[in-house]
């Protein structure tokens, strides 16, 4: 009997997952002659018992493959919901699309709960990882988290320019609640005075005394700062503003404080970036990325492997047990990482690292 795999996208969307569908679908069908099913809005699809057969040659068009180089998810995606309060009916829609396997893409909340679903059900599971926060465990690469950085790091030499020209600090919100990945590393590629994330709590003071020294010490009249929706404030630092986070978005937060902090003598501007970061047209590595993956999932179903996670360690794929990583989950950065080091051996001010006694000055 031929055997009938399961493939959906679960989470919020990045570039890449079109990449990995065309992956899956090209290995299944044209190495294992299996049959695919894409299963539309991730578990919603199985509760209502939908499927959408894919075919190699039925994923291009005019011969044109556009998967490789397609944003999104062609099945579409959920994170709201609560899924595992339909588990049973969602059980029964696998058993009546009579699915032989189900591999799915999503990041550390969607794959616990989909952990939580093939458990019940007895599948057998593969998962693949995505996220932009880049805060899944034991893999060095997710699809998504590539060009999310080129994304922002885009955004920011644009900005750079504007800065520059009218002599502004120019605050960007990234997102990153609980991991701060996605903002160190394009603040580094881009350039950014200061960074800060939700791992290393930042004081207000020393924000503006790193500001003040760019213009006093460097004759750097403009500043780009690069803001982590998720960052955290250290107990020691002075709140200037009535503004209430996250009412009113961390990068607005931090703007007003920083104006008042500074008596008003910064002119400053906040851009959210947003779902921005979500979109586009997917970078070269996370497309590689994301085909080997692809690869990898339909051999471990086919090898009878299953609770397991396809990871990218030292430079190829491994399986690694999908429990493990779970447990590991989420990946937050480290304080004493190297990057964290690179930052601050540049002159970037990410978070708090000495006490700061020095008075601002007006």
């Amino acid at each position: 009997m031929q055997k009938r795999i399961g493939i959906l996208t679960s989470g919020g969307d990045c570039p890449g997952l079109n990449a990995v569908i065309r992956a899956v679908v090209s290995h299944a069908t044209l190495t294992y002659d299996w049959q695919v099913l894409g299963i539309p809005y991730a578990t919603r699809g199985l509760l209502e018992q939908k499927a959408i057969p894919l075919s190699f040659h039925g994923l291009d068009l005019r011969g044109i493959d556009p998967l490789l180089n397609m944003g999104g998810t062609i099945l579409g995606s959920i994170n709201k919901g609560d899924t595992l309060a339909q588990i049973d009916n969602i059980l029964k829609g696998y058993k009546a699309l009579e699915l032989s396997a189900l591999i799915g893409i999503g990041g550390d909340g969607s794959l616990a709960i989909l952990n939580e679903l093939q458990t019940k059900g007895d599948w057998q599971f593969i998962a693949i990882p995505k996220t932009i926060d880049n805060d899944v465990a034991l893999t060095e690469r997710v699809v998504g988290f590539d060009t999310a950085v080129n994304t922002i790091v885009d955004s920011l030499n644009r900005l750079t320019f504007t800065a520059a020209s009218h002599d502004r600090v120019m605050i960007v919100e990234v997102m990153g609640r609980s991991a701060g990945h996605l903002a160190l590393q394009a603040g580094i590629a881009g350039g950014a005075d200061i960074i800060l994330i939700p791992e290393i709590p930042y004081s207000i003071k020393d924000v503006c005394l790193h500001l003040q020294q760019l213009r006093d010490r460097w004759g750097r009249k403009f500043a780009i700062v690069v803001v982590a929706e998720g960052a955290k404030v250290a107990d020691d630092s002075c709140c200037y503003t009535s503004c209430q986070t996250p009412s009113c978005g961390m990068g607005q937060y931090i703007a007003e404080e920083i104006r008042n902090c500074s008596h008003n003598q910064l002119d400053i501007r906040v851009s959210v970036l947003g779902h921005i970061q979500r979109g586009g047209i997917p970078s070269a590595l996370d497309r590689l990325v994301a085909t080997a993956f692809g690869k990898a999932a339909v051999d471990l179903l086919a090898a009878g492997e299953t609770r397991k996670m396809v990871a990218w360690r030292n430079g190829k794929v491994e399986a690694v047990p999908l429990e493990m990583v779970l447990d590991r989950s989420p990946l937050h950065v480290d304080p004493n990482d190297y990057l964290v080091q690179t930052a601050r051996a540049l002159g970037i001010y990410v978070g708090n690292k000495v006490d700061v006694s020095v008075a601002l000055t007006s």
